[in-house]
């Protein structure tokens, strides 16, 4: 079920609903981005129900339980709210309790990545880097750290790596010469930034694949691009959790460096040389 189709669901079902669903209901529809991050059992006390009348309110939606009921209300959130009204979403929740609701975020997202990554895309897309003439990658905003470590660890692996990112000049300037047989990697996630999207439309006008990495088939990045990477973007108040898009990227890291084992063996062994001679890294040992 698309995200926005929740509300949309609840609000149409709402009438059949039994006494003890319809008050739920009507909860989340006035305060879905409240009722996003509290528990069940809380939000059962909030209307007046017990938590299991909660839990099966969601199952009647179609979701396994609550937790799934409340993923996609917070991802509602992540597209309709600015940063400033996000902030004020765990007013309800103690310090600890929002730092435990946050850790637990980023560990569900990691088990959910190991659970659903599509690995045959995630080899698709190392297959394109490793024969791409010359490798864009793109992340603007709060992407901008993906990116950054994406083009980092690939300089390791591959010579024809060129960064994208705001701060270094125009983005259609850092893509003027992105061409047919080069590979653009756009990364986004909401709320989504509408300079990684022109550019990505701007490079594919001039001939050059696009690949993204985002959370799903709604993303403006999906609609234009050749071939997607989906990984869920969550999010803990005001800020954006990038773990789960951060391991995807390790794992895409990691395909094309052992597809390229021999030439990043002799690379970390040139550089090894290197960092020794010019005290790159402390621990040195004195002669």
């Amino acid at each position: 079920m698309p995200e926005n189709d929740i509300l949309k669901a609840i609000k149409e079902q709402q009438n059949s609903m039994s006494k003890g669903h319809r008050a739920i209901a009507s909860y989340i529809s006035e305060h879905y981005d409240t009722a996003a991050f509290i528990t069940a059992s809380k939000l059962g006390e909030t209307v007046g129900v017990s938590e299991s009348t909660v839990v099966r309110f969601a199952c009647a939606l179609g979701y396994d339980g609550y937790p799934e009921l409340q993923k996609k209300l917070q991802e509602v959130i992540k597209t309709k709210l600015t940063n400033v009204q996000r902030m004020g979403l765990g007013n309800d929740l103690s310090e600890e309790e929002l730092i435990r609701s946050s850790l637990h975020t980023d560990i569900t997202s990691l088990r959910h990545v190991r659970d659903v990554l599509d690995y045959k895309m995630a080899e698709k897309f190392a297959d394109a880097i490793i024969s791409s003439h010359r490798v864009y990658i793109m992340g603007l905003r709060s992407s901008e750290p993906l990116a950054q470590f994406f083009w980092y660890y690939l300089n390791y692996i591959i010579d024809n790596a060129t960064l994208v990112i705001s701060g270094i000049g125009d983005v259609f300037g850092q893509l003027m010469h992105a061409k047919e047989g080069d590979l653009v990697i756009g990364i986004s996630f909401p709320r989504y930034s509408s300079r990684t999207v022109e550019g990505a439309r701007f490079a594919k006008s001039n001939g050059a694949k696009f690949f993204a990495i985002t959370d799903n088939g709604l993303s403006p990045l999906a609609k234009i691009a050749d071939e997607c990477l989906f990984v869920n973007s969550d999010m803990n108040l005001f800020v954006d959790s990038l773990v789960a898009p951060l391991s995807v990227i390790n794992t895409l890291i990691l395909i094309v460096g052992m597809r390229k084992k021999d030439g990043l063996r002799r690379n970390f062994e040139m550089l090894e040389d290197l960092w020794r001679k010019h005290d790159v890294y402390t621990g040195k040992e004195d002669n």
